[in-house]
């Protein structure tokens, strides 16, 4: 054998030992007291993308939490709710869902009778009751400015309508403890929503038999902070509140991460 090829083998064998090592540490760090952390699901809500999570996500990707924002379709409770189902059907061991506005409606669904699924936790979101609509609870106490007069609609398809944030209130409305810098780009990549969404009503929910967490955003222009309370009380959730917009997980990713955190440890 070369000195080469010895050389060669030598460093290849170094190389296994320390990725094998690293990979004994990674997992140590996943699996306090030997048991692996929940994969942490992370939904975002209607005139919103994935990247809203990703202050929150990199927190926990840091701590050692696996996590996955998906895409939701936005296109109505039953059909993004059976979206997400077929999700967390590929996902093996505990689940976290953490939802924020919209994504609540879906969460509360798409968990009902997955047993992998240990908790819930509502940012700012929906924690709708078997009938209840997005537009119900929206406006069950005043103080919500997402009204029809800030909304611009586009038809697609054959008689569908989506509904976006106009530009000129979408800061006020949103996110409005975000610099407008950002608010803008934040209103030029909005995602829009199914109209019909807002009158659909939500199915049997999971947090009937699954603990959930609320954080309620005080300062909140399209979720009012009492309809908040109400639903958190009404879940039963371990409520924690913010100030902040609608966008708490934005404005608050410290916040957000260690409520999220606090429900994974009491789901081991």
């Amino acid at each position: 054998m070369t000195t080469t090829r010895r050389t060669l083998l030598a460093g290849s064998a170094v190389a296994t030992a320390s990725a094998l090592l690293g990979a004994s540490v990674a997992q140590a760090h996943a699996r306090p007291e030997g048991r692996s952390k929940p994969t942490v699901v992370l939904v975002h809500g209607a005139f919103a993308d994935a990247s809203g999570w990703n202050g929150v996500a990199a927190r926990l990707i840091r701590d050692g939490y696996p996590v996955l924002a998906p895409a939701n379709p936005l296109r109505g409770v039953t059909a993004d709710a059976a979206y997400l189902a077929s999700i967390l059907a590929t996902l093996s061991g505990p689940l976290v869902l953490v939802a924020h506005s919209y994504g609540g409606m879906v969460i509360t669904n798409a968990a009902t009778g997955n047993a992998n699924v240990k908790a819930l936790v509502y940012v700012a979101a929906f924690t709708p009751d078997k009938g209840d609509t997005l537009l119900s609870l929206q406006t069950k106490y005043p103080g919500s400015k997402l009204g029809e007069t800030a909304l611009d609609f586009r038809p697609y398809g054959s008689g569908l309508v989506d509904g976006y944030v106009k530009r000129e209130v979408f800061r006020e409305v949103f996110a409005g403890d975000l610099p407008r810098a950002t608010t803008d780009v934040m209103w030029a990549g909005q995602r829009p929503s199914d109209v019909r969404a807002l009158q659909e009503p939500s199915g049997a929910p999971a947090w009937k038999e699954i603990p959930s967490w609320s954080l309620v955003a005080r300062d909140d222009n399209v979720l009012p902070a009492a309809a908040q309370r109400f639903m958190a009380k009404r879940a039963g959730a371990r409520t924690t509140e913010v100030n902040a917009s609608h966008v708490a997980m934005i404005s608050q990713p410290v916040v957000t991460a260690d409520l999220i955190k606090r429900a994974a440890h009491s789901s081991l």
